[in-house]
């Protein structure tokens, strides 16, 4: 029997491996100690492959549903399937995500010199941090930099506190009043070799923080040329513990217990 608490993987895209990679990462969690994973979704099919593969491997694998906004907004009719498909699943899934602001698309317009309107994909995350509220779900957001003081606001607004930040980036001042809401944030494989991240880890409370890879997106460093695996949330784990001078096993159960909690499961 393991000293070590098991992993949960507190965000990952599993509906985007190939059928290959996805059967061999999900045969080899066990021995590989993990224990469950987040299952975020993209948009509708995405939600639906996610559903599908957790209802697969019930208690494995744990199905979030929502849309990434790093894609153009869908029209009003593809957004009400979206919400009427989840309302109707709502007593399967673990949370509302992934959802959150278009950062990186702003960015880039920006860098192409073209101007860039938000308000859409606020109001649509509007939208979805109410379904969150009406269902008692926590969010899954992509919100970082100046974005996350746009969420922080809207969370804020309807009084929503389950709010999971994840591989966050963000200036002192945003960090320090998501720490102060109770909001948890989640560290990536990056976290063994990015200072930004590295500096991050120090300061937020312990109490809210998880580990996650964000599969199948890369890491570079000791992880170059690897398949991303839930099993890297235990390098995440070892790199947070080193930074703390805290033992392995308490770091194991920390974060075991974190996630557990946010997810309430």
């Amino acid at each position: 029997m393991s000293l070590f608490a098991p992993l949960i993987d507190a965000h990952i895209h599993l509906d985007s491996y190939s059928d290959e990679e996805r059967e061999a990462l999900l045969s080899s969690m066990g021995e590989n100690g993990v224990e469950a994973v987040i299952a975020v979704s993209m948009n509708l099919p995405s939600c639906e492959a996610n559903l599908r593969l957790a209802s697969e491997r019930p208690g494995m694998i744990l199905p979030a549903f929502g849309f990434h906004p790093e894609q153009p907004l869908p029209g009003p009719a593809e957004l009400d399937r979206l919400f009427s498909w989840m309302e109707r699943h709502a007593d399967r899934m673990i949370a509302v995500g992934e959802v959150g602001l278009p950062y990186y698309t702003a960015q880039e317009a920006v860098r192409k010199g073209s101007s860039f309107d938000q308000s859409g994909y606020v109001e649509l995350l509007e939208r979805f941090i109410l379904f969150a509220k009406q269902h008692d779900k926590s969010v899954v957001l992509h919100a970082v930099y100046e974005d996350a003081d746009i969420a922080c606001t809207l969370l804020e607004r309807h009084q929503v506190t389950r709010a999971h930040f994840h591989w966050f980036k963000g200036s002192p001042a945003t960090t320090r009043r998501m720490a102060r809401n109770g909001y948890y944030i989640s560290f990536t494989p990056d976290l063994l070799y990015e200072p930004e991240i590295r500096a991050l880890a120090e300061m937020y409370p312990p109490s809210q923080v998880m580990a996650e890879t964000d599969g199948p997106w890369p890491f570079e460093g000791s992880f170059s040329g690897q398949t991303t695996h839930p099993r890297m949330t235990a390098d995440v784990i070892r790199a947070y513990c080193g930074i703390h001078g805290m033992a392995e096993a308490e770091g194991r159960q920390l974060f075991h217990n974190n996630t557990r909690r946010f997810y309430l499961l």
